[in-house]
Order: structure tokens, then C-alpha cells, then sequence
């Protein structure tokens, strides 16, 4: 139409109406135009019918199905664009103009398909086995081996331990220390936490070890190979298992090592010396935290020790109003929950666990984000040829801004050791704390 502005002028006036202020990034419209800051990172809107997606849905979860799709996207430097979009306006500004230029942008039409990675029905009880085990396969079982791309050998899907006096390969950003000589990779990274958690842990040769949520089986095969342990790893991603066992068997450790497919509620043969639960109580839910809290506990021997690994958010003015990111919860993690440290921790000691020590590792998961987006992006078609285009930018968004939240103390996450105190309450703990030696056994 002559004298129509281009489309890339359009939509930063109506990125201005929705926010409040002018737009901080460069935008580039399905028509070629682009307006905004020259020097600012570009996104680009791909096709008017992003728009449309925020016609009938204004809002996270509208543009999740755009990012989802294919039509906006981020070229070039991800993390940066993250920082620099704004949040919201308090208040509405003129929402009128704003929904008369996304319908003269966009077009009449039906809402636009919703994407198929995105979980909508979800029957059963929340947490409850059947809704548990479908939302841990939406999130683990997309193909072992697109995990293997993104994680790299060490198949740990949670944050590694960085040695900070030495440089992070390949990042950068990454503090080093005067002297260093050698790179930390990821792989020793992720080597240097499994054998945290056993040293924690106080692992004995033919100690029974119960992990939670075992993943692809890092930690039982490390504990398993460096401690003399037997060791049960349950999992509910049928995947997960699988790779698991053929790992055990590859490496000669399947007499020691026993992979189940099996919800830890209906775990039945403790008493363990040993649990560890690393990644896994996220997915448990805060009505279901003291249950989870009391099975871990009478798993446990008296003074079996338990480590607890948990991502964690800052405390809500009003927790009844918690909710997770709707992007999260529609397209990563379903049914997912956060919980503050101080949450956890009370749950565990209301258990009747007596809790030890703390340690934040909210700067490691940053660093370990950031490498696994590397990952990603380094082989970009690989990881679309195997979990498809909407998978992959997915991981991408939720990876790249986890890694800010990190960095920007939004979310921590926090080993806590705890211990199920003997006759007397005898811990077996040595009396130094950070002293992970085993002391007498109750």
C-alpha cells in the first residue's frame, strides 16, 4: 500500500505501546525493514503471524509459540537481547492502538496452530505417578542422542564444579587465575561434582547408594568405579534407563550397578548408606515435598547420609501466588516447582533429617549453562535433525536465560547434606565441617 510505513517501523511503535518506552533492540521485519538502536542486537519477526499468536494469546506463552515456531528469532548474540529486553509497563498504556496495530499488522484470521511441543492436556493428579512419569518423558526423552550433543560425554544433565583458579575451555567470560596452565573442561567439571557429592556423601567400599532421579547413570558408574559402591539408580524416563544400563554394561560395572525404571515412591528395599538426589526434587511439587522428605528418610540407614541437590528461587511476598514461567511450565519442565533454600531445608529437617551443610553452587550453573548452549549452538543442524527445529530453539531460550538468572542471583542452586541421626544422635560425621572423612559409623 503506498505510504505505508514499513513493517519494521510498525512494529517498534507497537513494541513502544506495549512496554512503555522505545524499543532497546534492533528489529527486522518479514518485509527486510529494520528499525530500532543501529548498534543493538537484532531479533527478527520472521512472519506477521507471530503477531497474530499475540492477538489470541498476549502474552509469555503468545510469544513462546512464536520462538517455538520458527517465526522470531535471535541470530546472533542470544544473552544480550535477553538482558536488554524490557519487562512490562506497570501500568497499561494505550492497549486500544496496541490491539488495533497487532490486528492491522497480523490479520483477521483464526489463532494459528499451537505448536506441538507444547503440553496442554495434562490428565491425572498433580505429582501424581501416571503425571509424573509423562512429564519427566516430555522433558528427558526427546533422544539420547540429542543429549549426548548438548551434554557432552559426561551425560550429567546439572551443574558441574568448576575450578575457578583455571580457565573455562572455550568461555571467555570465565575467571582465571594468575599461573594457570590448563584449560577445565566441561567433562572435568562434571567429573569433579560426581566425585563431590561422593566425598559428601562419606562413600565406603560396599556401601549401598540410592540415586534418585538417576539421569544416564553418571554418578552410580562414578561411585560404583572410584568407591567400591552397589548402586540403584530409579529414573522415570524409560530413555534415560536405557542408555544408562547399556553404559553400565559397556563399562563391566553392571554386577555393581543396577538401573531401574521405577518411581522413587515405590522404591522398597532400603535401608540404603547412601542417597543422593540431584536434580530430581524440582520436579516433586510443594504439596508433595514432606512425602518426599519421609520416603528419602526411611530409605536411609541410621546415619545414611543424604545429599540433596536443588535448583531454588528467591521467596515470593505471597508464595500462594507462585507460579512457574509459563514458557518454562507449557514447553520444558510441566508441572515443575521451585522452592526457597530456607522451604527445603525445613522440609528435610521436619522429616526428621538433621541437615549439615549448605553450599551454593549458583555461579557453577551459570558457567555449565553457558557451555551447554556452546554445545548447541556449535552444532545447530545436527541438534534440529534429531529433536526437530521447535526442540531445539527451546533449549536454546530456556538454557540461554537460565544461565542470566544464574548470573544475576534470580535462581541459586544448593547442595544440602543431611543425615539420619543414630541411637543418640550419632551422626558419623566428622567434627570439622567441609571434612567429608568418614568418621564412626553408628
Amino acid at each position: 500500500m503506498i505510504g505505508t510505513p514499513p513493517a519494521a517501523d510498525r512494529l517498534a511503535r507497537l513494541a513502544e505501546e506495549i512496554v512503555g518506552e522505545p524499543p532497546t533492540v534492533r528489529l527486522r521485519a518479514w518485509d527486510g525493514s529494520e528499525a530500532g538502536p543501529a548498534d543493538a542486537p537484532v531479533v527478527e519477526v520472521r512472519h506477521r503471524r507471530a503477531l497474530r499468536r499475540l492477538l489470541w494469546r498476549p502474552d509469555r506463552v503468545g510469544l513462546a509459540r512464536a520462538w517455538v515456531s520458527g517465526e522470531i528469532t535471535v541470530p546472533g548474540d542470544l544473552y544480550e537481547v535477553l538482558r536488554r529486553l524490557p519487562l512490562p509497563a506497570d501500568g497499561p498504556h494505550d492497549r486500544g492502538a496496541a490491539f488495533r496495530d497487532l490486528l492491522a499488522l497480523g490479520g483477521p484470521g483464526p489463532p494459528p496452530p499451537v505448536p506441538a511441543e507444547e503440553t496442554r492436556r495434562r490428565a491425572g493428579t498433580r505429582h501424581g505417578r501416571d503425571r509424573d512419569r509423562r512429564a519427566v518423558s516430555h522433558h528427558y526423552d526427546v533422544g539420547n542422542d540429542f543429549y549426548d550433543l548438548v551434554l557432552g560425554p559426561s551425560l550429567v544433565y546439572s551443574c558441574a564444579y568448576w575450578d575457578t583458579s583455571h580457565p573455562v575451555a572455550g568461555a571467555s567470560d570465565a575467571p582465571a587465575g594468575p599461573g594457570a596452565r590448563t584449560a577445565v573442561t566441561l567433562e572435568a567439571a562434571q567429573e569433579a561434582k560426581l566425585e563431590l557429592i561422593c566425598r559428601k556423601l562419606g562413600l565406603r567400599s560396599g556401601d549401598r547408594l540410592l540415586d534418585v532421579g538417576c539421569g544416564w547413570g553418571s554418578l552410580v558408574l562414578h561411585a560404583a568405579r572410584h568407591h567400591g559402591v552397589h548402586a540403584v539408580g530409579v529414573t522415570l524416563s524409560a530413555e534415560q534407563a536405557a542408555r544408562a544400563r547399556e553404559r553400565a554394561a559397556a563399562q563391566g560395572l553392571d554386577n555393581r550397578v543396577e538401573i531401574r525404571f521405577q518411581d522413587y515412591r515405590d522404591v522398597g528395599d532400603g535401608p540404603y548408606d547412601a542417597i543422593a538426589s540431584v536434580g530430581m526434587a524440582e520436579h516433586v511439587g510443594a504439596a508433595e515435598f514432606d512425602r518426599y522428605a519421609a520416603v528419602v528418610r526411611s530409605l536411609l540407614r541410621p546415619g545414611g547420609r543424604l545429599l540433596n541437590h536443588q535448583i531454588a528461587r528467591r521467596p515470593a511476598p505471597d508464595e500462594t501466588r507462585y507460579r512457574l514461567d509459563p514458557f518454562i511450565d507449557s514447553y520444558v519442565f510441566p508441572d515443575g516447582e521451585l522452592a526457597p533454600l530456607g522451604h527445603t531445608v525445613s522440609g528435610l529437617e521436619t522429616a526428621g533429617l538433621e541437615v549439615r551443610d549448605v553450599e551454593c553452587l549458583r555461579e557453577h550453573y551459570a558457567l555449565t549453562l553457558r557451555q551447554w548452549v556452546r554445545n548447541l549452538e556449535a552444532a545447530w543442524p545436527q541438534a534440529v535433525r534429531l529433536a526437530g527445529p521447535g526442540r531445539a530453539r527451546i533449549w536454546r531460550l530456556y538454557m540461554a536465560a537460565s544461565a542470566l538468572a544464574f548470573e544475576q542471583g534470580n535462581l541459586g542452586v544448593n547442595q544440602i547434606l543431611a543425615v539420619r541421626t543414630g541411637e543418640g544422635g550419632a551422626s558419623g560425621l566428622p567434627l570439622r565441617a567441609r571434612d567429608w572423612t568418614a568418621g564412626p559409623r553408628p
